[in-house]
């Protein structure tokens, strides 16, 4: 069986290997994940991984969604991990940052859903591709950055 999987991981009861591609979207779709909040998101992110004992291999934050590629313990269910993620993040962004709260209604940073997909030693490569060209497009991050005054 180990042949098979190129990072196992064991605990006291169990051997795993869990990566998952994990995407956020901005409530609205809008573009504030930008300059200093993108560099604090990313910092935050990175912490709070650390603490659900996940390692993050991938990271591309764009504007309005983040993409993470993660190697992920069973010790934590993909809902609570993202249930931590998105509500520390949106606190310390909004107590950081209060001027995106101009560009976004009700006092909520992210969308309720999130999408998460789990990843095989075959499909690996390619999303880590995936996620390293997701680029922002610098027309419209210029656009958006406008609009956060």
């Amino acid at each position: 069986m180990q042949g098979n999987f190129k990072d196992l991981h064991y605990a006291r009861t169990s051997v795993y290997s869990l990566q998952y591609h994990l995407i956020i979207v901005t409530k609205y779709r809008r573009g504030v994940l930008v300059g200093p909040v993108k560099q604090e998101l990313e910092e935050l992110l990175r912490s709070l991984a650390s603490q659900f004992g996940m390692k993050i291999e991938e990271m591309e934050i764009m504007p309005d969604h983040v993409h993470l590629l993660v190697d992920a313990v069973p010790k934590y269910s993909i809902s609570s991990i993202m249930k931590g993620l998105k509500g520390v993040t949106a606190r310390m962004l909004f107590m950081h940052h209060p001027e995106i709260k101009n560009k976004l209604w009700g006092g909520h940073l992210w969308q309720p859903s999130y999408f998460a997909v789990t990843v095989s030693e075959r499909s690996e490569e390619q999303i880590r591709e995936y996620i390293r060209h997701q680029k922002p497009n610098p027309a419209k991050e210029s656009k958006d950055n406008d609009q956060i005054t």
